[in-house]
């Protein structure tokens, strides 16, 4: 297989498993992925975007907000209630994130394949990763009275660190972990909208 087809399935592989980490945490997965790229650690890629559409990514304004962004949204999650109502912005923030993401490793490519990838799947697999984060909080709200909600928020934000680090350096793994995450959640949905045996 050529080089330049192993490097658009690696790169589609971090893509969307950024994107599936995004759907726990919006704004670490951009940060790390910000930092991959301005100091080139990505092993397998490189992440040069200087005079394309995601030049700013890198910038170090770009990376200080994300990085200050990142810091508020983690401790926000740990506020009772709060957190319930910061999942309305974080559900379609999340689907953008994993969207441009998976747009930004994939930059370099046919615009078509790029885009095509980055919102059906990027796009997709956030969005299924966050609605299944918001029932569990949502659970988590009704039956603890949101003292619970702490203990979902720290394994939202040891799930979104490391899938993205994993993702950052081993795709292929971290895909596998997405696939059967994701795979699991829409399993879980069919067997709930599968009526009762009388």
């Amino acid at each position: 297989m050529p080089m330049q087809e192993v490097t658009i399935i690696m790169a589609t592989l971090m893509g969307i498993s950024l994107a599936a980490a995004s759907g726990f945490r919006v704004f670490l997965p951009p940060f790390l992925l910000s930092l991959a790229a301005r100091f080139n650690v990505v092993w397998f890629l490189d992440i040069d975007l200087i005079g394309t559409q995601f030049e700013f990514f890198t910038s170090t304004l770009s990376i200080v907000v994300l990085g200050i962004a990142t810091v508020a949204e983690f401790a926000a999650f740990y506020a009772p209630w709060i957190d319930n109502a910061l999942d309305t912005i974080a559900t379609p923030a999340s689907i953008m994130a994993g969207v441009a993401m998976t747009a930004i490793v994939l930059e370099g490519n046919d615009p078509i394949i790029q885009w095509a990838i980055a919102i059906v799947a990027g796009g997709g697999v956030a969005a299924t990763i966050q609605s299944a984060t918001v029932a569990t909080r949502g659970l988590s709200s009704t039956f603890t009275f949101g003292l619970g909600n702490s203990a979902v928020a720290t394994g939202e934000n040891v799930a979104s660190v490391a899938l993205t680090l994993i993702a950052i350096l081993i795709p292929f793994l971290s895909a596998l972990f997405v696939l059967l995450i994701v795979a699991l959640l829409l399993r879980m949905k069919r067997k709930k909208k599968e009526p009762v045996a009388q």
